[in-house]
């Protein structure tokens, strides 16, 4: 069994007037990955070429050791995959794409799927049409989680659903990862949610790899200081990632926050969420 259940390696797309450009990440069994970056940053674009929904323009994608295009139908039978929107026909019910999916994935389980149906107060004759957005979600997670899949992908896939049922999700997440051997990838712009459950975070900005980092280093370490001009230039360069400049003050996002308050006493430095570690990223200036 590979190490890692996802290898993303030089991962190229050329669409023209946007480029995602040679991307690098891997993703270990047993973790969360969340995905993170500004709309358009190549995040959907990433998934998609996992997926094979769309055709890379180079690099090399492995999923359970496996090429991802010569293997898709045996890979693809260990996906688990949600997306924000409905991919479900309308006129189905949940019982009758119960039905359909039996006979897609080898894996299926019908008594864990009507369980979710009951968990997620989805009536099992009620057509998709009829559904609101966050139901429709909540099926699809339940099909993603009814099939013995080893990696979960979801793009956006919690934006629609209420405090109460996301909380539940992202409980049932860290779930799936206790046995070591199974691993989700998530695209989400809700970063609290990241902050909640995911082992690693990478973040992806025009195109471009900015990081992967462990989560916890992230949050432990990383920090916001926040000063006048006088101090600002003193501060040691190589250590700023970014700034902004606000009305009265400079703040400037570092990477180790301890050292930052022990060698500026008179500047007041902050954790850092990993919302704000992004907004500087793409909002921020860059020495």
């Amino acid at each position: 069994m590979s190490e890692n259940i996802l290898e993303i390696k030089k991962l190229s797309k050329d669409y023209g007037d946007f480029v995602l450009d040679k991307i690098s990440f891997f993703l270990p069994r047993g973790v969360i990955m969340g995905l993170i970056g500004e709309n358009g940053a190549g995040k959907s674009t990433t998934i998609n070429c996992i997926l094979n929904e769309t055709q890379k323009s180079g690099g090399e994608i492995l999923i359970f050791g496996k090429d991802h295009i010569a293997n898709e139908i045996e890979i693809k039978d260990k996906l688990g995959i949600v997306f924000d929107e409905n991919h479900f026909p309308d006129i189905f019910t949940p019982e009758e794409i119960g039905k359909f999916m039996s006979g897609i994935y080898s894996g299926w389980e019908w008594p864990l799927y009507r369980q979710f149906l009951e968990k997620f107060e989805l009536p099992k004759d009620k057509k998709i049409k009829e559904f609101s957005k966050g139901m429709k979600v909540k099926l699809a997670f339940a099909v993603a989680l009814s099939h013995k899949a080893e990696l979960l992908i979801l793009d956006e896939a919690t934006s629609g659903l209420d405090p109460i049922i996301r909380d539940d999700v992202l409980d049932m997440l860290i779930d799936f990862v206790q046995d070591e051997s199974h691993s989700v990838l998530v695209s989400s712009h809700i970063t609290s949610d990241l902050e909640k459950v995911a082992d690693y975070i990478t973040f992806i900005h025009k195109g471009k790899l900015i990081f992967t980092y462990d989560k916890d280093n992230l949050v432990d370490n990383y920090g916001i200081v926040s000063c006048g001009a006088a101090v600002f230039d003193t501060l040691d360069k190589s250590e700023i990632i970014a700034y902004r400049k606000e009305d009265y003050q400079f703040k400037v996002l570092v990477k180790d926050r301890n050292k930052a308050a022990k060698k500026y006493p008179n500047a007041i430095v902050n954790p850092s969420t990993i919302e704000e570690i992004m907004l500087f990223y793409v909002k921020g200036e860059m020495q």
